[in-house]
């Protein structure tokens, strides 16, 4: 049996916001008394459709109305959550009805009001306040006059920081290698309610050992629904190719595991049974340990955005030769006259879509590299504007007029090298530091082919790994990627030419051969690593979240 994990060296742990909602100024729609407001609240997936979350209690004879009333909703950063506010005037006649029997067509609409998540909680005060406007519900034509504003405060549940530390061992682990040990990871994850099973952390990979002591990990109990949820723990043996057998497994909760630490004893892995009516699942020799089981309470990376720090965009496309001719269909950098963007107009799209809201001022450095400028050398790192002074460009659009302008003022060139663009976002991660900003820095290299300055890339990554930077690497195109998944450094850290072990994994590489297939889980995934990595840092540093 093998399964396919995108390895992740730990998985950021949910954020849970509690949401107050209040208004001021509503429309009266009541004769002799005042409106009786209630709030629906509704996400809004990306084909525009509207799911209900919740509704507050209804607030009598009030046009200023504060609800008691608070949604609990699970912030993730990979993603953006729309969501969609609207306010009714309950009639007399429903006012003793439980609110969610109320039917909302019934009722008198005051005004709609919509943001994201993201908008809420990088607020210094974690607040915003919107306009309630009318549109296609009223009579009239969209007006925001007379129609009054909605305050939404969001407030992190501490629930959400206290996490379990786990320290977890196995023995007697069996070999599914043909001529060496094993090379182990755990990978714990949670069922949902709909019995899926979902990863939350995983270990690192441990290289040729029956007997492995992991680092410890970091478990969310709010995240997990308490410590008497149950979890899965899979044991399996890393292969380069991504599909990494099982060796096996156990079913525990946070209690039962807490109760193997407290004992010193521990619990058996099993195969699961194939299906039938009388199988049963095989109980190995092999064994898990909790040698640490310790709760604590630690600062999220909501309570940094909250003290205002940044995460700023960064961006170098690849316009090596292996690319195609643009002006050809085929091609990877063909712009479509249809307006459906290529690879690298995708990835560019669905991560900036999620990053933008947490860079202030949304000044972007952009860069190209493989190809060579009007009249001048091959580049390895020119700036996508066109400028010999400055690489930044203005908003995510700002990033695609200056890779179509670059497209027709280039010829696409090669090698595929990282190694300068890699150092020139350094070095404005390292600038930025020096003069004490509250800022950490994205790279995202989109690129077709292998990279052919292996060790000099790795150099440039140990070395950025001591700075405020992340670097996301989408590979589109049908390349071999091996050499990606050695700069990932999931099994083992990156070493320089002298010697020097990076102190962290800065680098979350996804090969995205299906970008124009309208997929952005891959993207997600990638995505959802940041805050960790963030967090990796700050720690790593001793920087605490202070205003």
């Amino acid at each position: 049996m093998n399964v396919t994990y995108a390895l992740i060296n730990r998985i950021e742990i949910p954020a849970f916001e509690k949401l107050s909602l209040s208004a001021t100024s509503l429309r009266d729609r009541d004769v002799l008394s005042k409106s009786d407001p209630m709030v629906v609240i509704y996400s809004k997936g990306r084909d525009g459709s509207l799911q209900e979350l919740a509704r507050t209690e209804v607030v009598l004879n009030s046009l200023n109305p504060k609800w008691i009333t608070k949604y609990t909703i699970a912030y993730h950063f990979e993603t953006v959550q729309n969501l969609v506010f609207r306010v009714c005037d309950v009639d007399t006649q429903f006012h003793n009805q439980d609110v969610k029997m109320i039917k909302l067509e019934e009722q008198h609409f005051l005004g709609e009001a919509s943001c994201t998540l993201a908008e809420i909680v990088t607020k210094s005060n974690k607040s915003l306040t919107l306009d309630l406007i009318r549109g296609e519900q009223s009579s009239g034509p969209a007006q925001t006059q007379n129609s009054g504003k909605l305050t939404v405060c969001a407030e992190e549940s501490v629930a959400s920081k206290t996490t379990v530390e786990l320290r977890l061992r196995c023995s007697e682990l069996v070999s599914k290698d043909l001529f060496s040990k094993s090379d182990p990871f755990l990978v714990i994850s949670k069922f949902t309610e709909s019995g899926m099973v979902v990863p939350i952390c995983k270990t690192e990979v441990i290289k040729d050992d029956h007997n492995p002591n992991w680092k410890p990990v970091s478990v969310n109990i709010e995240q997990v629904g308490s410590k008497d949820s149950p979890l899965t723990i899979e044991c399996y043996d890393f292969n380069t190719n991504g599909k990494h057998d099982l060796i096996g497994k156990v079913q525990k909760s946070l209690a039962d595991l807490e109760m193997l630490h407290s004992a010193g004893s521990a619990a058996n892995l099993f195969i699961p049974a194939a299906v039938g009516p009388n199988s049963q699942n095989k109980v190995l020799k092999s064994q898990l340990f909790v040698d640490i089981f310790f709760e604590k309470t630690q600062h999220t990376f909501l309570d940094y955005l909250a003290c205002g720090y940044e995460l700023n965009f960064m961006v170098a496309i690849d316009f090596t030769a292996s690319n195609g001719n643009p002006r050809l269909p085929d091609s990877l950098h063909y712009i479509d006259p249809s307006g459906r963007p290529n690879a690298y107009q995708k990835a560019i799209l669905e991560v900036g879509e999620v990053l933008h809201f947490y860079d202030k001022d949304q000044h972007y450095p952009a860069w190209g590299f493989g190809a060579r400028p009007i009249d001048g050398p091959v580049s390895h790192c020119f700036n996508l504007n066109g400028s010999s002074d400055y690489c930044e460009v203005q908003g995510i659009q700002g990033i695609m007029t200056a890779y179509m302008s670059a497209l027709f003022n280039v010829s696409l060139a090669g090698p595929t090298i990282f190694g300068p663009v890699i150092t020139s976002a350094a070095d404005i991660a390292n600038k930025s530091l020096m003069k004490g900003e509250r800022k950490y820095f994205t790279l995202l290299i989109i690129t077709d082919g292998v990279i052919t300055d292996l060790q000099e890339t790795m150099d440039a990554l140990v070395h950025a790994a001591d700075l405020p930077l992340s670097i996301l690497i989408v590979g589109v195109g049908g390349a071999d990627y091996k050499e990606m998944e050695i700069l990932d450094a999931d099994k083992e850290r990156l070493e320089s030419t002298r010697g020097r072990v990076a102190v962290r994994d800065i680098v979350q590489f996804v090969p995205f051969r299906d970008v124009q297939s309208g997929d952005a889980s891959v993207l997600q995934s990638l995505l959802a690593e940041l805050p960790s990595q963030f967090l990796e840092y700050m720690r790593l540093k001793r920087i605490q979240p202070t205003l």
